[in-house]
C-alpha cells in the first residue's frame, strides 16, 4: 500500500487530511460516489472506504483519482500538507512510498497550490513497471533527469531509454509507462510544469 513517511502521527494526520480532501473534491463537483466511480474506474466501495480513511490509497489508485480531478499527485499531496512555507527542509519533504509497485516519490518543491512547476525525486526499484492511463493534466510538461540507473519511459506511445546523466523532456497528453531497466534502482529528478 502507498503511504507517506515521516512518523506515525504525521502519517495518520496526512491520511486523514487526504481522505477529507478527496471527499471535498468530489462534493465540489457535485458528483455522487457512483459518478466518481464511473469517471475514475475505481469501485464505489473503494472510494467510500478511501474517503472515510479506512484504507490507504496506492499510487495507482491516487493516479486514477488525480487524472479524474486533473491534478498532479504531488499537488494533491501539497493541498493536504500544513500551511506552506517557501522553504521546505529535506527532513520535512513529503515522501510517498508504494512498496507493492516499487516506487518512492519525494516532493522536493515546497508545497504551493498557486504555482505551476514542481520538482520530485523518484526512485524505482529494479523491475518496477508502472503504467498510467492518462496524464493528470493534458499537456503536462515533463523534464526527467536520470541520476542513477537506467529508466525506460514510454510517453504517448514513444519509447525513450535514459541512463544516468541523460535528460528527457516531453509534454504528456495521454498514457505513460515508467520502467526500471537493470539490476540497480533508477533514481531521477522529475520536474513538471502545468500548461
Amino acid at each position: 500500500m502507498g503511504h507517506p513517511e515521516g512518523g506515525a502521527d504525521h502519517e495518520d494526520q496526512l491520511e486523514l487530511r487526504l481522505a477529507a480532501r478527496l471527499a471535498e473534491l468530489r462534493t465540489e463537483r457535485a458528483w455522487s460516489l457512483e459518478d466518481l466511480a464511473q469517471r475514475s474506474g475505481v469501485s464505489r466501495s473503494t472510494l467510500s472506504r478511501l474517503e472515510r480513511a479506512e484504507v490507504s490509497p496506492t499510487t495507482a489508485l491516487l493516479s486514477k483519482l488525480c487524472a479524474t480531478y486533473e491534478l498532479t499527485m504531488s499537488r494533491l499531496l501539497a493541498e493536504v500538507e500544513p500551511a506552506p512555507s517557501p522553504l521546505v527542509r529535506a527532513d520535512r519533504q513529503t515522501v510517498w512510498r508504494d512498496d507493492d509497485a516499487g516506487i518512492t516519490r519525494r516532493s522536493v518543491s515546497p508545497p504551493s497550490a498557486g504555482l505551476r512547476g514542481e520538482v520530485l525525486e523518484v526512485t524505482l526499484r529494479p523491475g518496477a513497471d508502472i503504467a498510467y492511463d492518462g496524464s493528470p493534466v493534458p499537456g503536462l510538461e515533463h523534464h526527467v533527469w536520470v541520476l542513477d540507473g537506467a529508466l525506460e519511459v514510454t510517453a504517448d506511445g514513444a519509447l525513450h531509454e535514459a541512463r544516468a546523466g541523460d535528460c528527457l523532456r516531453f509534454r504528456l497528453w495521454g498514457s505513460s509507462r515508467w520502467r526500471c531497466r537493470g539490476d540497480d534502482p533508477a533514481r531521477y529528478v522529475l520536474a513538471i510544469v502545468l500548461p
